[in-house]
Protein backbone atom coordinates (compact mmCIF):
# COMPACT_ATOMS: atom_id res chain seq x y z
CA UNK A 1 0.00 0.00 0.00
CA UNK A 2 1.07 3.60 -0.66
CA UNK A 3 0.61 6.22 2.03
CA UNK A 4 -1.92 8.94 1.20
CA UNK A 5 -1.40 12.45 2.56
CA UNK A 6 -4.67 13.18 4.36
CA UNK A 7 -7.16 11.39 6.61
CA UNK A 8 -10.83 12.37 6.38
CA UNK A 9 -13.11 9.83 8.03
CA UNK A 10 -16.86 9.82 7.80
CA UNK A 11 -18.90 10.26 10.95
CA UNK A 12 -19.90 6.60 10.66
CA UNK A 13 -16.28 5.48 10.66
CA UNK A 14 -15.45 7.73 13.63
CA UNK A 15 -18.37 6.28 15.60
CA UNK A 16 -17.40 2.72 14.63
CA UNK A 17 -13.87 3.20 15.89
CA UNK A 18 -15.11 4.76 19.13
CA UNK A 19 -17.43 1.80 19.77
CA UNK A 20 -14.44 -0.50 19.59
CA UNK A 21 -12.15 1.43 21.89
CA UNK A 22 -10.47 3.78 19.43
CA UNK A 23 -12.02 7.16 20.16
CA UNK A 24 -9.08 9.29 19.00
CA UNK A 25 -6.65 7.10 17.05
CA UNK A 26 -3.63 8.35 15.17
CA UNK A 27 -4.36 7.34 11.58
CA UNK A 28 -2.30 6.87 8.45
CA UNK A 29 -4.21 6.56 5.19
CA UNK A 30 -3.19 4.28 2.35
CA UNK A 31 -3.79 5.32 -1.22
CA UNK A 32 -5.56 2.94 -3.59
CA UNK A 33 -6.34 3.51 -7.26
CA UNK A 34 -7.84 0.12 -8.05
CA UNK A 35 -11.11 0.26 -6.12
CA UNK A 36 -13.18 2.48 -3.82
CA UNK A 37 -12.01 0.38 -0.87
CA UNK A 38 -9.91 2.40 1.60
CA UNK A 39 -7.56 1.46 4.44
CA UNK A 40 -6.30 3.42 7.44
CA UNK A 41 -3.65 2.30 9.89
CA UNK A 42 -4.39 2.80 13.58
CA UNK A 43 -0.88 3.68 14.66
CA UNK A 44 0.39 1.56 17.51
CA UNK A 45 -2.73 -0.64 17.59
CA UNK A 46 -1.77 -3.44 15.16
CA UNK A 47 -5.04 -2.80 13.35
CA UNK A 48 -6.37 -1.27 10.16
CA UNK A 49 -9.71 0.33 9.45
CA UNK A 50 -11.19 -0.95 6.19
CA UNK A 51 -13.92 1.08 4.51
CA UNK A 52 -15.77 -0.75 1.75
CA UNK A 53 -19.23 0.87 1.53
CA UNK A 54 -19.98 0.20 -2.15
CA UNK A 55 -19.43 -3.56 -2.37
CA UNK A 56 -21.43 -5.51 0.21
CA UNK A 57 -20.80 -8.80 -1.60
CA UNK A 58 -17.06 -8.24 -1.60
CA UNK A 59 -17.12 -7.10 2.02
CA UNK A 60 -18.95 -10.25 3.14
CA UNK A 61 -16.54 -12.37 1.08
CA UNK A 62 -13.54 -10.71 2.73
CA UNK A 63 -14.83 -11.59 6.20
CA UNK A 64 -15.74 -15.13 5.15
CA UNK A 65 -12.49 -15.87 3.35
CA UNK A 66 -10.32 -14.40 6.09
CA UNK A 67 -11.80 -16.93 8.51
CA UNK A 68 -11.49 -19.76 5.99
CA UNK A 69 -7.83 -19.12 5.21
CA UNK A 70 -6.86 -18.77 8.86
CA UNK A 71 -8.74 -21.94 9.73
CA UNK A 72 -6.58 -23.75 7.17
CA UNK A 73 -3.39 -22.57 8.88
CA UNK A 74 -2.61 -19.76 6.46
CA UNK A 75 -2.22 -16.07 7.30
CA UNK A 76 -4.92 -13.66 6.20
CA UNK A 77 -5.63 -10.49 8.20
CA UNK A 78 -8.03 -11.48 10.95
CA UNK A 79 -11.25 -9.52 11.15
CA UNK A 80 -11.50 -7.98 14.61
CA UNK A 81 -14.85 -6.16 14.34
CA UNK A 82 -17.37 -5.27 11.64
CA UNK A 83 -20.30 -3.02 10.82
CA UNK A 84 -21.47 -4.82 7.70
CA UNK A 85 -24.32 -2.42 6.74
CA UNK A 86 -21.79 0.43 6.58
CA UNK A 87 -19.00 -1.68 5.06
CA UNK A 88 -16.62 -1.08 7.97
CA UNK A 89 -14.17 -3.49 9.53
CA UNK A 90 -11.24 -3.49 11.90
CA UNK A 91 -8.67 -5.95 10.59
CA UNK A 92 -5.27 -7.22 11.64
CA UNK A 93 -2.34 -5.05 10.50
CA UNK A 94 0.43 -7.11 8.87
CA UNK A 95 2.80 -4.14 8.67
CA UNK A 96 4.76 -2.98 5.64
CA UNK A 97 6.80 -6.03 4.61
CA UNK A 98 5.08 -6.75 1.32
CA UNK A 99 7.00 -9.00 -1.02
CA UNK A 100 7.46 -5.96 -3.25
CA UNK A 101 9.11 -3.99 -0.43
CA UNK A 102 11.19 -6.98 0.67
CA UNK A 103 12.51 -7.54 -2.85
CA UNK A 104 13.36 -3.85 -3.19
CA UNK A 105 15.44 -4.15 0.00
CA UNK A 106 17.38 -7.12 -1.35
CA UNK A 107 15.58 -10.01 0.34
CA UNK A 108 16.30 -13.44 -1.11
CA UNK A 109 13.96 -13.67 -4.11
CA UNK A 110 13.99 -17.45 -4.36
CA UNK A 111 13.24 -17.87 -0.64
CA UNK A 112 10.24 -15.54 -0.81
CA UNK A 113 8.81 -17.26 -3.86
CA UNK A 114 9.42 -20.73 -2.44
CA UNK A 115 7.45 -19.71 0.66
CA UNK A 116 4.56 -18.52 -1.51
CA UNK A 117 4.58 -21.75 -3.54
CA UNK A 118 4.60 -23.74 -0.30
CA UNK A 119 1.60 -21.75 0.94
CA UNK A 120 -0.28 -22.70 -2.24
CA UNK A 121 0.71 -26.34 -1.81
CA UNK A 122 -0.55 -26.22 1.77
CA UNK A 123 -3.89 -24.89 0.55
CA UNK A 124 -4.20 -27.25 -2.39
CA UNK A 125 -3.42 -30.35 -0.33
CA UNK A 126 -5.99 -29.50 2.36
CA UNK A 127 -9.30 -31.39 1.96
CA UNK A 128 -11.15 -28.20 2.97
CA UNK A 129 -9.47 -26.09 0.27
CA UNK A 130 -12.72 -25.57 -1.63
CA UNK A 131 -15.25 -25.90 1.18
CA UNK A 132 -16.32 -22.27 1.03
CA UNK A 133 -19.29 -20.50 -0.55
CA UNK A 134 -17.71 -18.57 -3.41
CA UNK A 135 -18.58 -18.15 -7.10
CA UNK A 136 -17.34 -20.76 -9.53
CA UNK A 137 -14.73 -19.85 -12.11
CA UNK A 138 -16.58 -21.70 -14.84
CA UNK A 139 -16.20 -21.72 -18.61
CA UNK A 140 -18.72 -18.94 -19.17
CA UNK A 141 -16.88 -16.61 -16.79
CA UNK A 142 -13.47 -17.45 -18.26
CA UNK A 143 -14.78 -16.69 -21.76
CA UNK A 144 -16.42 -13.47 -20.59
CA UNK A 145 -13.06 -12.28 -19.29
CA UNK A 146 -11.54 -12.78 -22.75
CA UNK A 147 -14.08 -10.42 -24.31
CA UNK A 148 -12.09 -7.44 -23.04
CA UNK A 149 -9.26 -8.37 -25.45
CA UNK A 150 -11.64 -8.13 -28.39
CA UNK A 151 -13.43 -5.04 -27.08
CA UNK A 152 -10.39 -2.91 -26.23
CA UNK A 153 -7.08 -4.37 -27.38
CA UNK A 154 -8.08 -5.30 -30.93
CA UNK A 155 -9.61 -1.89 -31.84
CA UNK A 156 -6.48 -0.22 -30.44
CA UNK A 157 -4.12 -2.15 -32.73
CA UNK A 158 -6.46 -2.58 -35.73
CA UNK A 159 -9.08 0.20 -35.71
CA UNK A 160 -10.30 -0.67 -39.21
CA UNK A 161 -10.93 -4.34 -38.45
CA UNK A 162 -14.46 -5.62 -37.85
CA UNK A 163 -14.29 -5.93 -34.06
CA UNK A 164 -17.64 -7.70 -33.72
CA UNK A 165 -16.66 -10.36 -36.25
CA UNK A 166 -13.32 -10.91 -34.54
CA UNK A 167 -14.99 -11.12 -31.11
CA UNK A 168 -17.22 -13.96 -32.30
CA UNK A 169 -14.35 -15.95 -33.82
CA UNK A 170 -12.12 -15.23 -30.81
CA UNK A 171 -14.65 -16.57 -28.32
CA UNK A 172 -15.37 -19.63 -30.44
CA UNK A 173 -11.67 -20.48 -30.70
CA UNK A 174 -11.21 -20.31 -26.93
CA UNK A 175 -14.39 -22.23 -26.17
CA UNK A 176 -12.87 -25.56 -27.13
CA UNK A 177 -9.35 -24.78 -25.92
CA UNK A 178 -10.50 -24.04 -22.36
CA UNK A 179 -12.14 -27.42 -21.78
CA UNK A 180 -9.33 -28.65 -19.44
CA UNK A 181 -9.94 -25.75 -17.00
CA UNK A 182 -13.56 -24.73 -17.53
CA UNK A 183 -15.05 -27.22 -15.08
CA UNK A 184 -12.35 -27.53 -12.42
CA UNK A 185 -13.47 -26.17 -9.07
CA UNK A 186 -10.66 -27.76 -7.10
CA UNK A 187 -9.80 -25.00 -4.65
CA UNK A 188 -10.23 -21.46 -3.51
CA UNK A 189 -8.43 -19.30 -6.07
CA UNK A 190 -7.41 -15.87 -4.74
CA UNK A 191 -7.04 -14.44 -8.28
CA UNK A 192 -4.42 -11.76 -7.56
CA UNK A 193 -1.73 -13.88 -5.96
CA UNK A 194 1.40 -11.83 -6.66
CA UNK A 195 4.12 -9.87 -4.89
CA UNK A 196 2.02 -6.75 -4.24
CA UNK A 197 -0.52 -8.83 -2.31
CA UNK A 198 1.86 -11.06 -0.34
CA UNK A 199 3.51 -10.21 2.98
CA UNK A 200 6.57 -11.66 4.67
CA UNK A 201 5.63 -12.23 8.33
CA UNK A 202 9.05 -13.04 9.68
CA UNK A 203 7.92 -13.68 13.26
CA UNK A 204 5.61 -16.54 12.23
CA UNK A 205 6.61 -20.05 11.26
CA UNK A 206 6.09 -22.35 8.29
CA UNK A 207 3.68 -21.30 5.57
CA UNK A 208 2.05 -18.87 8.01
CA UNK A 209 5.00 -16.56 7.28
CA UNK A 210 3.34 -15.81 3.94
CA UNK A 211 0.67 -13.19 4.57
CA UNK A 212 -2.22 -13.06 2.11
CA UNK A 213 -3.96 -9.87 1.00
CA UNK A 214 -6.67 -8.97 -1.51
CA UNK A 215 -8.57 -12.25 -1.65
CA UNK A 216 -12.17 -11.00 -1.51
CA UNK A 217 -12.68 -11.69 -5.23
CA UNK A 218 -11.74 -15.34 -4.72
CA UNK A 219 -13.47 -18.05 -6.75
CA UNK A 220 -13.56 -21.81 -6.85
CA UNK A 221 -11.37 -22.89 -9.74
CA UNK A 222 -8.21 -24.67 -10.92
CA UNK A 223 -5.22 -24.90 -8.58
CA UNK A 224 -2.84 -23.74 -11.31
CA UNK A 225 -4.33 -20.24 -11.53
CA UNK A 226 -2.73 -18.69 -8.45
CA UNK A 227 0.56 -20.43 -9.19
CA UNK A 228 0.58 -18.91 -12.67
CA UNK A 229 -0.41 -15.50 -11.30
CA UNK A 230 2.61 -15.63 -8.97
CA UNK A 231 5.19 -16.90 -11.46
CA UNK A 232 4.08 -14.93 -14.53
CA UNK A 233 3.60 -11.54 -12.92
CA UNK A 234 2.52 -8.75 -15.24
CA UNK A 235 4.68 -6.22 -13.38
CA UNK A 236 8.01 -7.92 -12.76
CA UNK A 237 10.34 -10.49 -14.27
CA UNK A 238 11.64 -13.34 -12.16
CA UNK A 239 15.35 -14.07 -12.18
CA UNK A 240 16.40 -16.40 -15.03
CA UNK A 241 15.61 -20.02 -14.23
CA UNK A 242 13.45 -19.25 -11.20
CA UNK A 243 10.05 -19.89 -12.82
CA UNK A 244 10.88 -23.46 -13.97
CA UNK A 245 12.49 -24.21 -10.60
CA UNK A 246 9.42 -23.05 -8.72
CA UNK A 247 7.09 -24.88 -11.09
CA UNK A 248 9.12 -28.04 -10.43
CA UNK A 249 8.82 -27.38 -6.68
CA UNK A 250 5.05 -27.21 -7.02
CA UNK A 251 4.90 -30.35 -9.15
CA UNK A 252 6.90 -32.28 -6.55
CA UNK A 253 4.30 -31.53 -3.88
CA UNK A 254 1.11 -31.29 -5.94
CA UNK A 255 -1.90 -33.30 -4.76
CA UNK A 256 -2.69 -36.48 -6.65
CA UNK A 257 -6.11 -35.27 -7.76
CA UNK A 258 -4.43 -32.83 -10.17
CA UNK A 259 -3.19 -35.67 -12.38
CA UNK A 260 0.13 -35.89 -14.12
CA UNK A 261 2.83 -33.23 -14.30
CA UNK A 262 1.97 -32.85 -17.97
CA UNK A 263 -1.69 -32.18 -17.10
CA UNK A 264 -0.71 -29.55 -14.54
CA UNK A 265 1.70 -27.82 -16.91
CA UNK A 266 -0.89 -27.72 -19.69
CA UNK A 267 -3.49 -26.08 -17.44
CA UNK A 268 -0.84 -23.69 -16.11
CA UNK A 269 0.10 -22.45 -19.60
CA UNK A 270 -3.51 -22.41 -20.80
CA UNK A 271 -4.55 -20.22 -17.88
CA UNK A 272 -1.50 -18.04 -18.45
CA UNK A 273 -2.51 -17.38 -22.06
CA UNK A 274 -6.05 -16.52 -20.99
CA UNK A 275 -4.91 -14.19 -18.20
CA UNK A 276 -2.35 -12.37 -20.32
CA UNK A 277 -4.91 -11.82 -23.09
CA UNK A 278 -7.33 -10.36 -20.57
CA UNK A 279 -4.68 -8.10 -19.04
CA UNK A 280 -3.70 -6.74 -22.45
CA UNK A 281 -7.29 -5.59 -22.84
CA UNK A 282 -7.42 -4.27 -19.29
CA UNK A 283 -4.30 -2.13 -19.76
CA UNK A 284 -5.71 -0.53 -22.90
CA UNK A 285 -9.04 0.12 -21.17
CA UNK A 286 -7.31 1.66 -18.16
CA UNK A 287 -5.52 4.05 -20.51
CA UNK A 288 -8.35 4.96 -22.85
CA UNK A 289 -11.38 4.87 -20.55
CA UNK A 290 -9.94 5.56 -17.09
CA UNK A 291 -7.09 7.92 -18.03
CA UNK A 292 -4.47 5.71 -16.36
CA UNK A 293 -1.74 5.40 -19.01
CA UNK A 294 0.93 4.28 -16.52
CA UNK A 295 -0.26 0.68 -16.84
CA UNK A 296 1.01 0.65 -20.42
CA UNK A 297 4.58 0.46 -19.12
CA UNK A 298 3.95 -3.23 -18.42
CA UNK A 299 2.25 -3.99 -21.73
CA UNK A 300 5.44 -5.14 -23.53
CA UNK A 301 6.12 -7.71 -20.80
CA UNK A 302 2.56 -9.06 -20.90
CA UNK A 303 2.71 -9.20 -24.68
CA UNK A 304 5.84 -11.38 -24.47
CA UNK A 305 4.21 -13.54 -21.81
CA UNK A 306 1.10 -13.94 -23.95
CA UNK A 307 3.05 -15.04 -27.02
CA UNK A 308 5.09 -17.52 -24.97
CA UNK A 309 2.03 -18.95 -23.27
CA UNK A 310 0.24 -19.44 -26.59
CA UNK A 311 3.16 -21.57 -27.72
CA UNK A 312 3.59 -23.43 -24.44
CA UNK A 313 -0.13 -24.27 -24.29
CA UNK A 314 -0.20 -25.42 -27.92
CA UNK A 315 -2.89 -22.89 -28.85
CA UNK A 316 -2.16 -23.01 -32.57
CA UNK A 317 -5.76 -22.22 -33.61
CA UNK A 318 -5.75 -19.02 -31.58
CA UNK A 319 -2.31 -18.07 -32.88
CA UNK A 320 -3.56 -18.67 -36.42
CA UNK A 321 -6.65 -16.54 -35.80
CA UNK A 322 -4.53 -13.64 -34.59
CA UNK A 323 -2.08 -13.90 -37.49
CA UNK A 324 -4.86 -14.16 -40.08
CA UNK A 325 -7.24 -11.49 -38.79
CA UNK A 326 -4.66 -9.10 -37.40
CA UNK A 327 -1.54 -9.15 -39.60
CA UNK A 328 1.51 -7.71 -37.83
CA UNK A 329 -0.44 -7.64 -34.58
CA UNK A 330 2.72 -8.09 -32.49
CA UNK A 331 4.38 -5.02 -34.03
CA UNK A 332 1.22 -2.95 -33.67
CA UNK A 333 0.87 -4.05 -30.04
CA UNK A 334 4.49 -3.22 -29.26
CA UNK A 335 3.91 0.31 -30.53
CA UNK A 336 0.79 0.86 -28.41
CA UNK A 337 2.40 2.47 -25.34
CA UNK A 338 4.02 5.18 -27.44
CA UNK A 339 1.03 5.74 -29.69
CA UNK A 340 -1.66 5.84 -27.00
CA UNK A 341 0.29 8.18 -24.72
CA UNK A 342 1.35 10.56 -27.51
Amino acid sequence: MNVAPAVQLSSGSIAFLARHGHAAPRLTAFASDASPRRYYRLEGQDALLMEDPTDPVGFAAYVRLSTHLNDLGLSAPRVLATDAPKGLALIEDFGDATYTNCLAKGHDEAALYELAVDALLHLHNDPARGQIDQPRYDLARILDELDIFAEWFVPAIAPDHNAAEFASEWRAAWNGALAPVGARFDTLVMRDFHVDNLMFLEERSGVARCGLLDFQDGVLGPCEYDLMSLLQDARRDLSPGLEPALLARYLAGAPDHLGSAQDIRHRYYLLAAQRHARILGVFVRLCQRDNKPRYLQWLPRVLRQFETALSDAGLTDIQRLLDTCLPNWQDEAAALPTRLIA
